[in-house]
């Protein structure tokens, strides 16, 4: 179990494979680079032993062209030729009847080679195929390096002449370099097992940290940012964080806001409803005061039914299920419609709605249900935030293939600070009325249609434009997207 969670901590895990990836390059170099470089020096080594014997052999030639008798001069001359080539010359004669080459017994070379024997397979290549040969051949001392020449004594192969010499400072070099690969690997080991372990132990005290902070966002504590101490994955990774818990601050203020204005718009109607219903119960109530108390309770009743459906919809707009159904639609018979609606309403605020509709049909791919729904909460706000008597304009226009439906009212305005948050959801103004919900549904709505909602307010006039593709493949615009131009004209479209 205790093994298991040591292997489990990042720590250990990456402190562990900074030893693995060095003992892997250690063995590399030990097990590959070093047997090259070992074959590589051998090959060396034969190559500078073939120039010398090639360079040297001119004397010992001369010397046996004329006999096959090997004598004192020859003797003398082999010795001088091994002297000056540092290497072992070694002359063997090749039987007149033919078979393998005979150490000559008055070679310079024959006593030390009862000492240390050497069976010469390249002489023997040598006089098999009369051509120079060279290989090595192991030794009680190491491997021999050895370069055998064929010598031709009066038209015949006579002798060959062995040039050798002991390969054993090439084992040494070699030998040597291993055990600098096994120091330096064993120091680099040491090194990259501390280093991946420090620097496991950093990065994991840094991922600690976002690990605490995650505890904390998960308990409801959105204070605390992770300091960013680097540009690196990590240096990101705890921007995204902070970023994410500054968005989860926002959204949990606005659900205890949300909660705070759900709980005042809830409370404030059912408590004026248990009020008439305690004065309802009155038996002595006149019937004209009955009337009234009804009328209250109705009005109530609306009140909650409106704040019940737009929490509803707002659920279902933030969590996606919400289905559209888009199809061709005549915005401008959609705005005549809605508008007739609310001539009720019209004549207790006493105000007038004019709807100016253009000459042509008005035509936009988009779900008549939710626009509907849109123009609605459009001129229920502008009769909501305006003094009794305020006319309100609807228009119906189509420019630069978008159908726009338009809200118009010359109220005293939205204030600038205001203006740029009214379609966050919860958000009202100090003398607002209402939960905040209608126009953060709105502009939901519009977005999900492809389309955008915006506003241009001012004292004595504020416009709502709704913007809307005429017909397929147009894309979505986000908030504040439109260009100038079409701000400008959407705001000349409505007087």
């Amino acid at each position: 179990m205790r093994r298991s969670l040591a292997l489990r901590s990042l720590r250990n895990r990456l402190a562990f494979l900074f030893f693995a990836i060095t003992a892997a390059a250690i063995a590399a170099l030990y097990l590959y680079l070093a047997p090259q470089l070992q074959s590589r020096l051998r090959a060396e080594k034969l190559r500078s032993l073939q120039a010398t014997a090639v360079n040297g052999i001119a004397p010992i030639r001369t010397a046996v062209a004329v006999t096959f008798e090997p004598d004192k001069q020859l003797k003398r001359t082999v010795a001088r030729v091994s002297d000056r080539a540092n290497a072992r010359v070694t002359l063997l004669r090749v039987p007149r009847s033919g078979g393998e080459p005979q150490l000559d017994p008055t070679d310079p070379a024959a006593d030390s080679a009862t000492a240390n024997p050497l069976f010469f397979p390249t002489a023997t290549d040598a006089a098999r195929t009369a051509r120079t040969a060279s290989g090595s051949e192991s030794s009680a001392e190491g491997p021999v390096a050895e370069v055998a020449i064929p010598l031709r004594v009066k038209g015949e192969l006579g002798y060959v002449a062995v040039f050798s010499t002991p390969m054993a400072d090439v084992e040494r070099n070699v030998a040597v370099i291993r055990k600098q690969i096994l120091i330096a690997g064993a120091i680099a080991l040491v090194i990259a097992v501390l280093a991946g372990w420090f620097s496991a132990r950093a990065i994991s005290q840094r991922v600690k940290r976002l690990e605490k902070a995650a505890e904390q966002v998960a308990a409801g504590d959105f204070s605390t940012p992770i300091p960013v101490d680097s540009d690196d994955e990590l240096g990101q990774l705890a921007v995204a964080f902070n970023d994410m818990q500054a968005q989860l601050a926002q959204f949990d203020r606005a659900r205890k806001q949300f909660i705070a204005t759900a709980s005042h718009e809830l409370r404030t109607p059912l408590f004026s409803l248990g009020g008439f219903v305690e004065l309802l119960e009155d038996e002595e109530l006149d019937e004209e005061t009955r009337r009234r108390f009804l009328a209250q309770v109705r009005q109530q009743v609306e009140r909650l039914r409106k704040l019940s459906v737009d929490l509803l919809d707002l659920s279902r707009l933030e969590s996606g299920s919400l289905e559209l159904r888009p199809e061709p639609v005549d915005l401008s018979e959609l705005a005549r419609s809605v508008s007739s609606e609310f001539e009720p309403v019209l004549a207790q605020h006493d105000s007038r709605l004019e709807v100016r509709l253009a000459s042509r049909p008005v035509e936009a791919l988009c779900d008549p249900v939710r626009v509907a729904q849109i123009m609605r909460i459009l001129i229920d706000n502008a009769l909501t935030h305006t003094t009794p008597g305020t006319d309100v304009i609807v228009s119906a226009t189509r420019d630069d293939g978008f159908a726009r439906l338009a809200v118009a009212d010359h109220g005293s305005g939205i204030e600038r600070a205001s203006l740029s948050r009214i379609f966050e959801p919860f958000y009202t103004s100090d003398d607002a009325q209402g939960s905040g919900l209608g126009l953060a549904i709105a502009s939901e709505l519009a977005e999900r249609m492809n389309g955008r909602l915006g506003v241009e307010s001012r004292p004595g006039r504020t416009v709502f434009t709704l913007e809307l593709a005429e017909g397929l493949g147009q894309g979505p615009r986000l908030r504040g997207e439109s260009s100038p131009e079409a701000r400008s004209r959407a705001w000349k479209a409505t007087p």
